[in-house]
């Protein structure tokens, strides 16, 4: 019995010493990677949890000197942010925050800088539409037309479309072209939802354009009803 049970272990462990053989190799390196990946995993995550608290910490310091009123304080901290974290939501809110002290601050140059980089760099694409549309507002402004104009040619998400369209109905007013400036205003008009108060500035708009938006609506109702 004892010879039989020895003969059994034996084979058995034969079968292992073959199993290893043929497979320990690539056993160990599968171990080794997967402890490799979860180890960096780890670091990636470390990292990205401490650069995300620099950042934050960075943001605040804009946040006092914009509460202070230290154009310089801002110009600093938003220097180091875009050099440091030019990739985090805090750099972008960053460059909305500083653009907005700096330009109350009487320094419209470092306020369109600071909105232009936002606007080129920016990873989320609301945070680039908000800068093109207060770039474009600076720019209206200095009667830079065209090139605020221009801030608003790029594609926005479809929630900022009306707010776009409008901008781009003062600045064709500003210019003279009237017929213009009305179409992108009952574009607005039209996109807007019909509760968004800032309908009802666009409404105001379309009045001293000479357009009456209840005729829009009965158009509009009237196309309805003939499409039926």
């Amino acid at each position: 019995m004892a010879t039989h049970l020895d003969l059994e272990e034996q084979e058995q462990l034969d079968q292992l010493k073959h199993f290893w053989n043929t497979y320990g190799t690539l056993i160990t390196w599968i171990v080794l990677l997967a402890a490799g990946a979860f180890m960096a995993w780890n670091g990636w995550n470390y990292f990205q949890r401490n650069k995300a608290a620099q950042a934050s910490a960075l943001y605040d310091e804009v946040e006092r000197s914009a509460q202070a009123g230290d154009a310089e304080r801002i110009e600093r901290a938003l220097g180091e942010m875009k050099n440091r974290f030019a990739g985090t939501v805090y750099a972008q809110q960053a460059g909305l925050l500083a653009a907005k002290t700096l330009n109350e601050k009487a320094k419209p140059d470092a306020s369109r800088a600071a909105l232009q980089w936002v606007a080129e760099n920016a990873v989320d694409p609301g945070y680039k539409a908000i800068a093109r549309l207060r770039l474009s507002a600076e720019l209206l402004q200095t009667k830079a037309y065209d090139e605020a104009l221009k801030q608003l040619d790029a594609s926005v998400p479809k929630e900022f479309e009306p707010l776009v369209a409008d901008r781009k109905g003062d600045i064709l007013l500003a210019q003279g072209k009237r017929d213009e400036a009305k179409a992108e205003y009952q574009k607005a008009w039209a996109a807007f939802d019909v509760q968004n108060d800032y309908r009802r500035l666009v409404e105001i708009k379309l009045n001293a354009v000479g357009v009456d938006p209840k005729t829009l609506t009965n158009a509009s109702t009237a196309g309805g009803k003939t499409a039926q």
